[in-house]
């Protein structure tokens, strides 16, 4: 009988876990479905019906005639960049938080730490003032400068893990003549791979969907990204032409999922890693 009840317990679990799984990714696998329909069939077949016959004709005339392959170049650039320096100046800042003394180190973390409280739209107009006194209303530096210095949830996620790192690995780098910058680069970095991979996994991502300060920040096709430029044809072409709004939306979501199966290892280990510590 417990043998049963354990099959019975397992089965349940695993159902609602699969349940849970459906929901979260079935939007998206009905977008794609959806994305390789003729538009005859888009409006006349029920959505969870397989695109039959499958064509590419969307995605062509998306990519060529409305300008998504310059929107998708131009997101790109801007996540690459802000991924990278997400990662390093966070990773500097982590470092010089977690194991730096200096007078009111904890103080300054916290007051930091304390800013992600406050809601986006509140500094959008600030940050906008800013950026237009700058002269850099509608250029990508006014796109990336925002967050390219870092956040505060990466250097509090980079900072956690490095005061996990044995403190005895630096002492005898310091013992062998190393300096903080080596010890910085040759040990800790190389120690925190996972955890700076599911950084740079998220700020990507997050730089990717970014929807509000690229639409607020940029007004011409020369900057604009790959989220205004569905929100533009969600807002001329929704009521003729949905096939076109879906392969863009398809589009914008074929990279998000290379990203994440290039870096799932790192994903699942940091949390393993997390959990043991």
């Amino acid at each position: 009988m417990s043998a049963i009840s354990n099959a019975v317990r397992r089965t349940g679990l695993y159902g609602i876990l699969a349940a849970g799984a459906l929901l979260s990714v079935g939007p998206y696998l009905l977008t794609l479905n959806a994305a390789f329909k003729r538009p005859s069939d888009l409006l006349s077949t029920d959505a969870w019906a397989p695109a039959h016959p499958a064509t590419f004709a969307n995605f062509t005339a998306v990519w060529n005639d409305y300008g998504m392959s310059a929107f998708l170049l131009h997101t790109l650039v801007v996540a690459v960049v802000v991924t990278a320096g997400q990662v390093v100046f966070s990773a500097t800042a982590a470092y010089a938080l977690a194991r730096l003394e200096f007078p009111g180190r904890d103080w300054l973390f916290w007051g930091y730490i304390a800013t992600m409280m406050v809601p986006q739209m509140i500094t959008l107009v600030p940050l906008f003032l800013m950026m237009r006194d700058l002269g850099l209303v509608d250029t990508f530096a006014g796109l990336i400068l925002p967050t390219v210095f870092g956040t505060p949830y990466g250097v509090f996620l980079v900072r956690q893990h490095f005061r996990t790192i044995p403190k005895d690995l630096e002492s005898a780098a310091r013992i062998d003549g190393a300096g903080t910058f080596g010890i910085l680069v040759r040990i800790m970095l190389p120690l925190s791979r996972p955890i700076l991979a599911t950084l740079a996994t998220i700020t990507f991502i997050n730089t990717w969907n970014n929807l509000i300060w690229p639409l607020i920040i940029t007004n011409s096709d020369r900057t604009r990204v790959i989220t205004v430029g569905i929100a533009a044809l969600q807002g001329e072409h929704v009521s003729d032409l949905p096939h076109i709004v879906l392969a863009g939306a398809a589009l914008a979501l074929l990279p998000l999922i290379a990203v994440f199966l290039l870096f799932q290892r790192h994903i699942v280990r940091s949390i393993a890693l997390t959990g043991l510590k």
